[in-house]
């Protein structure tokens, strides 16, 4: 049985604290994923931000209802037009 689900970036943004926030969500908008990360860090290793990741389903959040149109929207909207692995 996979335990991982594929999430497609939805949401980008950087908070007051210079932090990246990234939320992945399913397609269906149900559930998502927020990774916060330090903007020096992700620069500093060359990080990426992918079109994709997979997450393990123990790892995801239900999505309140007022943003689950709003969030399976974008990922199908992304998974249409990006390769999972696509830089973004």
């Amino acid at each position: 049985m996979d335990d991982t689900v594929r999430c497609w970036l939805v949401e980008r943004s950087i908070d007051d604290r210079d932090l990246i926030v990234l939320v992945y969500a399913t397609t269906d908008g149900e559930y998502a994923l927020q990774k916060e990360l330090a903007a020096a860090v992700m620069h500093q290793r060359r990080m990426s931000t992918t079109a994709a990741i997979d997450v393990s389903k123990d790892d995801l959040s239900p999505v309140s209802e007022d943003l689950q149109e709003q969030y399976a929207s974008e990922a199908t909207k992304m998974a249409e037009t990006h390769d999972p692995d696509e830089e973004i």
